[in-house]
Order: C-alpha cells, then sequence, then structure tokens
C-alpha cells in the first residue's frame, strides 16, 4: 500500500512503515502524476481533492486532518468509491483559545470606556462553539447563540462581538456561503466586532470593506492570495493558524492514523512521541502574528508553514 502525506502533518513520520510505503511530499506535489499510483492520501486544506487531481488514480482513502472538506470534492469522491474522513472536533481548544486571546485583545484596546462586559454572538455551536460559549461564559460574558440546524435562532445581530464557528456550504437550506453578508452588517451595532476563524467564504469580504464594523480574520477568501484592501483594513490578522495547536496536530494526526487502519482493517497504531517545541504563545501573541502578515501579506504560505504551533 502506498500512502502519500502532507509534510506539515506532524506525528506520522515512521508510524505507518510496517504496512505501508509512505511518502511525505510537500502540498504542491499532490498532483495528479503523483497521486496516481497512492491508495491513500493524507492532506490538509491546502489540497484540493476532485476530479482533477484523482481521476484515473487508485486513491481509494482520503483522510484530511482538518475540521472542514470545503477543499474535497465529497459528491464526486463518493461516486468513486473514495472513502473521505476528516478531523472534527481536533482543534476546538485551540480555536477557542484564538478566539479567548483576540476578545481580551479588543476589550482592553477598544472598550475600555465601557463600564459593561461585551455581549457575543456566536454562529454555529459545534465543537468549537461550544467551547467558545463555555469560555464566554467563565468570563461572565452575555452570550447570544445561532445555530437553526440545532434549533438555536438568537439575534446575534444585537451583539457587541460576533464570533462564526460554520461549516463552508452553498447547500440549503442552511447555507453558509457568505452568511455573514451586507444585509447581516447593515443589522448589527455600527460598531460591532466581527470575528472569522471558520472558513474564508463564511464573510463577503467586499461587504465587510464596505461596512463600519471592526473586524479581526484568520480566514479568507482565496487564500492565500488575500485581498490587501481587508488586510489593511483588518483590526488583527492571521494566516489561517487558529487552530494551530500541538495538542490540535496531535488530534488530528491521531484521528487520521485511526480511520485509515479501521478502512484498511489494520491493527490499531498509534502516532510516535515526537516532541515540539511550542511556539510564542504569551499574552499579545496574536497582535506579534498580526504585525507578521501585515508587513509581508505575500508571505502568506510560507508564515503558515513556519508557524510554531501554540
Amino acid at each position: 500500500m502506498r500512502v502519500l502525506v502532507d509534510k506539515y502533518i506532524p506525528f506520522l513520520q515512521g508510524v505507518m512503515d510496517d504496512f505501508a510505503e509512505v511518502c511525505m511530499v510537500e502540498p504542491e506535489q499532490m498532483t495528479a502524476e503523483t497521486v496516481r499510483d497512492a491508495d491513500a492520501l493524507i492532506v490538509r486544506t491546502r489540497t484540493r481533492c476532485d476530479a482533477s487531481l484523482l481521476e484515473g488514480s487508485r486513491v481509494r482513502f482520503i483522510a484530511t486532518a482538518t475540521i472542514g472538506t470545503d477543499h474535497i470534492d465529497l459528491a464526486w469522491c463518493k461516486s468513486q468509491g473514495i472513502h473521505v474522513v476528516s478531523c472534527p472536533g481536533c482543534n476546538a481548544q485551540a480555536v477557542c483559545d484564538y478566539i479567548e486571546e483576540a476578545i481580551r485583545y479588543v476589550t482592553a484596546q477598544h472598550m475600555q470606556a465601557s463600564s459593561s462586559l461585551p455581549s457575543i454572538g456566536i454562529v454555529g455551536l459545534g465543537h468549537v462553539g461550544h467551547k467558545v460559549a463555555k469560555m464566554a461564559r467563565k468570563h461572565h460574558l452575555p452570550i447570544a447563540m445561532n445555530d437553526p440546524p440545532l434549533g438555536l435562532t438568537d439575534d446575534v445581530t444585537r451583539c457587541d462581538i460576533i464570533t462564526f464557528h460554520t461549516p463552508l456550504t452553498k447547500d440549503q437550506p442552511y447555507a453558509t456561503w457568505h452568511l455573514c453578508d451586507e444585509q447581516f452588517l447593515k443589522r448589527c451595532k455600527p460598531d460591532a466586532l466581527i470575528i472569522n476563524a471558520a472558513r474564508g467564504g463564511v464573510i463577503d469580504e467586499q461587504a465587510l470593506l464596505n461596512s463600519t464594523q471592526p473586524f479581526i480574520l484568520d480566514t479568507w477568501e482565496n487564500e492565500p492570495h488575500i485581498d490587501p484592501a481587508v488586510l489593511d483594513k483588518a483590526l488583527l490578522a492571521s494566516y489561517h493558524i487558529a487552530g494551530y495547536s500541538v495538542q490540535g496536530k496531535r488530534n488530528a494526526s491521531q484521528m487520521c492514523l485511526d480511520a485509515l487502519c479501521r478502512f484498511y482493517r489494520l491493527p490499531a497504531h498509534s502516532i510516535n512521541n515526537e516532541s515540539m517545541q511550542h511556539g510564542d504563545s504569551a499574552p499579545g501573541w496574536l497582535q506579534r502574528i498580526s504585525d507578521d502578515l501585515k508587513a509581508a501579506p505575500e508571505n502568506f504560505e510560507t508564515l503558515r508553514k513556519n508557524y510554531k504551533l501554540r
């Protein structure tokens, strides 16, 4: 069995050698030519898995070390008998920590004049949204929750902070593509803070540019080729690393490995004990990330690849 693994997915080096030929490759090397003779892929969001990549290959299993699957053509894969798995919840705590840091920064820098605690509207109450709600309660923040598929329909547009934690889908009746659009923003408070650490397309960036609302973005439309005008206006900006923590990566790698072993009916295997040096998590870390990205937006992908996990 031949398995291609995105080289930026940690903890998998050597753990499959007793049952597979494993090739650790740059995401750019995941091409139709390189995957043609592969049986399984373990990827990140940077690999678009669709007919243009997979047609004519012998790939029958794809694991993505991410929560979302919008980079995978699930319908096409299903039609071809390709089994796809993701890692829901793997980095939920890391994303929650990102939101907490963002709120801490904004409260300290931009909400000092208010004597009351800011209210927070949470859109999407999955693994991450639930952790964000728990964190907000810990800080005694008033909460509004909106997730129609779960029957939660609070009006988050009345909140001081609105944070998005939905998948990206265009499927009705609960499409999230441009969920935060011009009409949504017009209903918000003029100074309501918008945070997106979900998927770039959840927010219409042009509508955001034309609004009065401040915003913090970790995910972007058309990344890594982000709009410089949006970046310039962002209160804080990061390069799609909200979920990047050592524990989150450990969780994702083990979930991918478990799924592959189940699919091929192999004995359970454990990820290696590779130690990783933690990156910058001192107070103000998000501001420092933002400064780096704003100074060199053309390095979005390089900054992301070389980011030391929190």
